[in-house]
């Protein structure tokens, strides 16, 4: 029978279940990448009090702030699924979703109402946090107690799709609205359109969801009186199920996770920040590997129900950590050729005394780095510039070496009298020089005197000032010099190897992600299925991988080397491998009506 059932076609109703859960998916995830996108806009809008590093770091971890949360919606939503049903669970969880992103698109900025701004567009993240954290595990029982045995990866496939489809539907919308009002009315207040728009979005959902029928098997377990009272304990109060919860979760969704957020959102943040390609660029070079790759998702979902969905797993968990640092190093000498030659002709090296080198990760921008190595490093930094490091001895003030140039930092403490002086002479001059010239802009004039009256105010902060620009200078002359560009040259784009690069690494997505949710609904009898499967998952993928981005820029920012943040994915991934791989069991040939 079961063999029957594989083989039949797949009937209308079965096709509606999963057009609508798929369908109303999209749009969530379409929803929360919104956010993500726009990161940086969100940061200049929301978080205008901090520089500018520190306001796209922010505004990454306001990002993950949706993921924390994300195991609590778990909990919470998941116990109402095993309790009154998967259908109006995801009603509410999608209503909520859809409710909170239009919220963000009236919400006025940090200059409009002040600190109220980042507060409530937090408040508003985590509330999407929250439902997402209920509507993926929904979505997915939903699918799979409607599907056939035989045919469950097959049938849920359909649901991974939708987080890659809701990114390329995001990509899109973007693009779109950018293009046709163009880059600075976007900045200001286009980019509030894509956010406004997903209330149609939720309109289209809510309708098809009110459609839907609850699945078979919650109503054949309600209609015999064998739904759980109280699913927390059941799932993690016992621990024969609570240790399938961590085997889920550390043998499967933690490198999951990882190998996602690194294949469509690293790749991204990589592109725009490490190798300076323009947004619009990079926005659609990804958009295409999405189109290329995301019909893999159906492939390895089917051919999970063959051959397993463990064995697919662990591979794509173990083809990923031993192959991302050459795909990212090949990344870079296709996006921006001139940064790898730099990079491998004249190394930067930033020789300090460690004593005095401080964690470099600010994401409050509350921190003032005043030795000279932290000085060095944050203005190497600025530039996405990758370096190496040297030890000096004590009481050596921090150099950086481009090539065989080198430039020396400063103590931001210390100033003494000969260096006002100096720092005071040189402000004069300038100001006469300026001056001097025929063609003197007014504005250059003013900024020279302004810089000139800071001596009589604040003579040591006027040094200190002047000694910042001084070595920032001398730092990007020696870089252009070394050959170092300030951003990556559109005409030396390789686009059809970058496209190339980021497909396969949507098909490493693929491969995790394809057969996991057939996987984690099999792992768990029915009447905690909802909750048992939530929490593992959005705990692998909020926070091992939601935290993915802001974990890898801290790791790039205290190494100095641009790849250095490609071990935190390598190793979760690892472990996953291993750890699946010695007490993972293959799942496909069980029986989930019989599980309750």
């Amino acid at each position: 029978m079961a063999t029957a059932a594989a083989n039949a076609p797949m009937t209308s109703e079965e096709k509606k279940v999963i057009f609508a859960s798929s369908l109303g998916t999209v749009f969530e995830w379409y929803d929360f990448y919104l956010y993500g996108t726009l990161a940086v806009i969100i940061g200049n809008q929301f978080f205008s009090a901090l520089d500018p590093a520190s306001r796209t770091i922010f505004s990454l971890l306001a990002f993950a702030a949706g993921f924390i949360v994300r195991p609590f919606g778990a909990l919470v939503f998941g116990r109402l699924g095993d309790m009154i049903g998967r259908k109006y669970t995801f009603l509410v969880t999608i209503l909520i979703m859809g409710l909170s992103t239009f919220i963000v698109g009236v919400l006025p900025n940090y200059a409009s109402i002040g600190i109220a701004a980042p507060v409530i567009l937090i408040g508003l993240r985590m509330l999407q946090g929250l439902a997402l954290g209920g509507e993926y595990g929904g979505a997915a029982t939903y699918v799979a107690e409607h599907a056939p045995a035989g045919r469950r990866g097959s049938y849920t496939s359909w649901i991974q799709t939708t987080a890659t489809v809701g990114l390329f539907l995001s990509l899109v919308v973007i693009l779109g609205v950018r293009t046709s009002i163009g880059e600075k009315e976007f900045a200001d207040w286009g980019w509030r359109i894509p956010f406004l728009v997903s209330i149609f979005l939720l309109a289209i959902s809510v309708w098809i969801r009110l459609s839907m029928n609850e699945s078979p098997a919650f109503k054949k377990m309600k209609e015999e009186g064998k739904t759980s009272k109280a699913p927390l304990t059941e799932s993690f109060g016992q621990w024969k199920n609570l240790k399938i919860v961590i085997l889920a979760l550390i043998g499967l969704t933690a490198g999951q996770a990882v190998v996602w957020y690194t294949g469509q959102f690293y790749a991204l943040f990589f592109l725009t920040g490490a190798l300076k390609v323009d947004g619009t660029t990079a926005n659609l070079l990804i958009a295409a590997s999405l189109v290329i790759g995301t019909p893999f998702f159906i492939v390895f979902g089917a051919l999970s129900d063959k051959i397993g969905r463990k064995p697919i797993i662990m591979a794509g968990c173990l083809i990923a950590a031993l192959t991302y640092f050459p795909l990212f190093k090949a990344l870079t000498e296709a996006a921006n050729p001139d940064l790898a030659k730099a990079q491998a002709s004249n190394k930067v090296v930033v020789v300090s005394n460690p004593n005095e080198c401080s964690f470099q990760f600010n994401p409050t921008g509350t921190v003032k780095f005043t030795s000279s190595c932290d000085i060095a490093k944050q203005a190497l930094s600025a530039r996405s510039v990758s370096y190496d490091n040297e030890v000096a001895p004590a009481g050596t003030a921090a150099s950086i070496k481009v090539g065989e140039t080198v430039v020396t930092s400063y103590d931001g403490t210390k100033v003494s009298e000969e260096d006002i002086a100096a720092a005071k002479a040189a402000a004069a001059k300038k100001v006469e020089d300026i001056k001097a010239k025929p063609d003197a802009k007014e504005e250059d004039v003013k900024k020279a005197v302004d810089a000139l009256a800071g001596f009589d105010k604040d003579a040591k902060a006027a040094t200190l000032k002047a000694k910042d620009a001084g070595m920032k200078a001398a730092l990007g002359a020696a870089l252009k010099a070394a050959g170092y560009p300030e951003k990556a040259d559109p005409a030396k784009i390789d686009k059809v190897k970058i496209v190339a690069i980021l497909t396969l690494l949507v098909i490493y997505v693929t491969m995790v992600y394809g057969p996991i949710a057939a996987m984690l609904v099999e792992m768990f009898p029915t009447r905690i299925r909802y909750t048992s499967m939530s929490l593992p998952y959005h705990i692998g993928n909020g926070w091992f991988g939601g935290l993915l981005p802001a974990t890898a820029l801290a790791i790039v920012a205290q190494t100095g080397n641009m790849y250095n943040g490609l071990w935190y994915p390598i190793i979760i991934a690892t472990m996953t491998f291993v750890v699946g791989m010695l007490f993972v069991k293959e799942t496909k040939d069980v029986d989930i009506y019989a599980k309750d």
